[in-house]
């Protein structure tokens, strides 16, 4: 594995990485991960990954992404919800910072509603996703984060490493998303968070999920919100008729004008290796868990792409059912 490479590895390879010193980040079960070695690595819990060999749900092997800092420095800080503001301001003049936090955690509601607003967003490169567990196991088992250096695991911190980086590399940040808004109806929410009751439509209040229902709605295809050209998709996690409410991987907002996804016949394996082949080799990525399931990428690639298959994407803010990629380029 090069300095620029990330591999799917047993834990016995991810541990001679840590006691080589290196900085790293770390993909995994929270068994597998609690019992690698202290070192300079953070890391987040997950049981899916694209791999070398293809996409793999395993509970026994770790993802690891090595961090070159050419020789800098880089340091390892954990952040709460009231601390979180400031990440971006403790990254490097030049260079990027790398995050990790647990989803569905008031963290992970913080990032989501206010990231956009943090200092210096924007002007500093942030990038990493959200941690979350085996899909058997959500009823029963939190998602987590962990900070390498004590192997303390967190519910509701964000790890993240500041990696500074030598003035004539700089860093890119690409989104691959296959979706965009659809022609339907104009749909708001009155109220943030995770889950909706009722939307406004055509300046009326009505049950989305009956909603969803009637339309016939496929929720493999997420809403989408236009911030100023750029797609953000919120995906949905479950609707439930009885209750008659509606739950997403990323909060809805008021004031956010939706749409549900245009409908797309595409093999997903051949989207992702179409917008992925002209960018260059990849230090760092990740794709959403359900562009692994809802495009059966269990034993299939995404181009040269590989990474975790994670609950959200950060590519400064946070993203839902995208890929995401940074690169490092040398001047």
């Amino acid at each position: 594995m090069n300095v620029l490479n990330q591999a799917l590895l047993e834990p016995s390879e991810a541990a001679a990485l840590i006691a080589s010193g290196g900085y790293l980040a770390i993909a995994g079960d929270e068994a597998v991960l609690a019992g690698l070695p202290r070192g300079n690595w953070i890391g987040g819990t997950i049981a899916y990954f694209m791999a070398q060999e293809g996409g793999q749900t395993t509970r026994g092997k770790v993802f690891v992404t090595k961090l070159d800092a050419f020789g800098l420095l880089p340091t390892i800080t954990q952040y709460d919800a009231q601390h979180l503001p400031s990440v971006c301001q403790d990254g490097p003049d030049n260079g990027y910072s790398l995050i990790i936090l647990p989803a569905f955690s008031r963290i992970h509601y913080e990032f989501a509603k206010n990231a956009p607003m943090y200092e210096d967003m924007y002007m500093k490169p942030l990038v990493g996703w959200i941690s979350g567990a085996h899909l058997d196991d959500l009823a029963t088992c939190k998602p987590k984060t962990l900070d390498g250096r004590t192997g303390e695991l967190f519910e509701d911190r964000a790890v993240v490493l500041h990696v500074p980086l030598p003035d004539n590399i700089s860093v890119n940040v690409s989104i691959v998303n296959l979706f965009k808004q659809g022609s339907g109806d104009v749909i708001y929410f009155e109220k943030e968070g995770f889950s909706a009751s009722t939307c406004v439509i055509n300046q009326r209040p009505v049950s989305f999920a009956k909603y969803l229902k009637e339309m016939g709605h496929d929720t493999r295809l997420p809403l989408v919100a236009d911030y100023n050209g750029a797609s953000v998709n919120v995906s949905f996690k479950a609707v439930n008729l009885q209750d008659a409410t509606v739950d997403f991987y990323g909060p809805v907002f008021p004031k956010v004008a939706y749409r549900l996804a245009d409908s797309f016949h595409v093999d997903y394996e051949a989207a992702f290796a179409q917008a992925s082949a002209d960018l260059p080799e990849a230090s760092f990525s990740c794709n959403c868990i359900l562009n692994y399931l809802y495009g059966e990428l269990e034993g299939k690639h995404t181009g040269q792409v590989i990474g975790p298959m994670t609950f959200g994407e950060v590519a400064y803010q946070l993203l839902n059912q995208t890929m995401v990629q940074m690169t490092l380029e040398r001047h």
